[in-house]
């Protein structure tokens, strides 16, 4: 994927992200861009631990890694900051 489609996949699953955590109020698209973006490269370690593919290119299968890895990096956060 070009990096165009990179900002672009990562904005919608790291803004999809913050709406599951509850986040969205305290997050701007630059913030969303760069959870989703961090959040393909988590999930894809995530997926790999399972022996599975991580982010393959713009599918469903890969935006749910990407969305997986978000959530789990929003999450980290939420818990080290409280």
């Amino acid at each position: 994927m070009g990096i165009i489609m990179w900002i672009i996949f990562g904005g919608i699953a790291g803004w999809l992200a913050s709406i599951v955590m509850g986040t969205n109020k305290n997050m701007g698209i630059i913030a969303n861009v760069l959870v989703g973006v961090a959040g393909a490269f988590i999930g894809g370690l995530i997926m790999s631990y399972f022996n599975k593919a991580g982010v393959t290119g713009f599918n469903l299968y890969s935006f749910l890694v990407a969305l997986l890895g978000s959530v789990v990096l929003i999450g980290i956060f939420k818990l080290i900051l409280k």
